[in-house]
């Protein structure tokens, strides 16, 4: 009994540890499940991020171009260009068309339909084809006389004519005292101490800045005329190029920066060699501004993206700045007392991103993302409808049309960040809507200033074109001189002229030009196309 007695609250007490115990293991295990739960769910988010990655990264590489929604991906135009083509249209019964389409000039009256002439800007050869003149009689016996001609025309082809410029100095003397002589002085050229003519010098720079023909290809091509051209020497030409129009390029910079708006972007480039390492990314800047038919593109060389590059680029400007949102532009705003805006096609493009995210069976289904640039797309439809106006109707429609929808994007947006994870796509395109909403829809009240930087964009693209055949440049005077030529050709194309015939002008009369009004006589607005 009295161990019986004695041992019940033993092994009561037996059973309350054993609860504890078990209490505690329970406990340990919930945390442990609590754990493994949040590392999977941490997983889930990042296999769902890298998914969107690696989506975005397949439309990038196969997938339209475009930013435009219900157009299918595709891998056409990579490879079997051409044979794909060609089989599309057998399978869809249509007939391709073998007549070549130059530019031709628009009839005042607008065009008729069918097959239009070919530009009367180009040259005519005339090839005549008569009858042989035993076949110049009739049956009756009578002659035939000519009554017209009928004339069909062909696209045809020259190669380029390399010739060889010969400079004849005449010398004359005095037979008197023979001691007198005199030779006729050699014009000034564009590179002096070179054999480069102003037409070699503008192949060269239209064939490497406007279609992106790296300068070794160049060197090939004019192997196969006969002509040694290395590399190293085109390379040292465009850089002497670049400090002769030196001059012209400080008078556009001080256009720019008094014009009171200016659309500004960057894209990295690399450098191989200079201080920084040599896969280290190197910057490419661009500044827009002025009206069409007096645009100016600059193109600036910098290795930094920082804000004191922004800085030095806008030190002097006054009015608005408009980029994509890139930080170091609000320190130089506030620092200059400049008005900055944003860019709506940035934003947009973050929604799209989300798109292009989804996976592939939902991708055309509408969600949160189409929904969104459904939205933006009705701001860009206002756009169009008042491209002609003047700035004052320009603002007053958008502040009548665009800012109450902007208000209910700007609501519907902010509703939508509630449920949404900012790690992803879309929660990233809300993030970036939020942030720079007060500089998005400055636009609305200017209306010399654009919904988007598009146009700083498409300046810089060529130069993001080229870069893919030439990768990189070799030394930072290089990178310079590249920036110059770019915004030669570049400038030059934004005011309707033909770059090789506006750098062949340049090349000839900018050694001669010797006063500022004549150097101003040479910027790219000032010449006729």
């Amino acid at each position: 009994m009295l161990e019986s007695n004695s041992g019940a609250p033993a092994e009561a007490m037996d059973g309350a540890a054993r609860i504890a115990l078990l209490e505690s293991e329970l406990e340990l295990l919930r945390r442990r499940d609590a754990e493994r739960s949040a590392e999977l769910a941490a997983r889930e988010r990042r296999i769902r991020l890298l998914e969107e990655a690696l989506r975005i990264l397949q439309a990038d590489r196969y997938g339209a171009s475009r930013e435009k929604l219900h157009v299918a991906p595709g891998q056409t135009e990579l490879f079997n260009e051409a044979e794909t083509i060609a089989e599309l249209n057998e399978v869809l019964g249509t007939e391709v068309s073998l007549k070549a389409t130059p530019q031709r000039e628009e009839k005042a009256g607008g065009t008729k339909p069918g097959r239009k002439a070919i530009a009367a800007h180009l040259p005519r050869v005339a090839i005549v084809h008569d009858l042989p003149k035993d076949e110049r009689h009739c049956a009756c016996g009578s002659p035939l006389i000519e009554i017209g001609s009928d004339i069909s025309e062909q696209l045809d082809y020259v190669p380029p004519k390399i010739q060889v410029l010969q400079h004849v100095r005449k010398k004359y003397a005095c037979p008197g005292c023979e001691q007198c002589v005199k030779t006729a002085p050699l014009p000034a050229q564009i590179l002096p101490r070179t054999n480069a003519a102003p037409g070699l010098l503008a192949h060269l720079v239209t064939s490497k800045y406007v279609d992106a023909l790296p300068l070794y290809r160049q060197e090939a091509i004019f192997a196969r005329y006969g002509v040694s051209l290395p590399r190293a020497t085109q390379a040292a030409w465009i850089i002497a190029l670049a400090e002769r129009v030196q001059p012209l390029i400080n008078l556009m910079d001080e256009r720019l920066r008094a014009s009171g708006y200016i659309r500004i972007d960057e894209t990295p480039v690399q450098v191989i060699n200079s201080e920084k390492a040599a896969t280290a990314e190197h910057w490419m800047w661009v500044r827009v501004a002025g009206p069409p038919r007096q645009r100016i593109i600059l193109f600036d060389y910098d290795p930094s993206r920082g804000h004191e590059v922004a800085a030095r680029l806008l030190e002097g400007a006054y009015g608005t700045i408009q980029s994509d949102g890139h930080h170091a532009y609000d320190q130089v705003a506030k620092r200059y007392g400049l008005i900055h805006c944003g860019c709506i096609a940035h934003a947009r493009r973050k929604f799209f991103e989300a798109i292009k995210a989804l996976p592939k069976e939902v991708r055309n289904q509408p969600t949160a993302a189409h929904e969104a640039v459904r939205r933006i797309d009705e701001l860009y439809k206002i756009e169009r409808d008042i491209g002609t106006f003047s700035d004052a109707e320009r603002a007053a429609v958008r502040k009548e049309k665009a800012a109450p929808l902007l208000e209910s994007l700007n609501v519907w947006a902010t509703g939508l960040m509630q449920g949404t994870l900012p790690s992803g796509k879309l929660g990233e395109a809300l993030v970036y809507l939020r942030n720079q909403w007060p500089k998005l829809i400055r636009y609305v009240d200017d209306g010399q200033v654009a919904i988007d930087t598009n146009l700083a964009e498409r300046a810089i693209r060529p130069f993001a074109l080229g870069r893919r055949n030439w990768l990189f440049a070799d030394t930072v005077n290089g990178a310079r001189a590249s920036a110059h030529m770019y915004t030669l050709v570049q400038t030059a194309r934004a005011n309707d002229l033909e770059p090789y015939a506006y750098l062949c002008r340049l090349f000839a009369e900018l050694p001669a030009a010797q006063t500022v009004e004549q150097i101003e006589a040479l910027l790219p607005w000032n010449i006729k196309p």
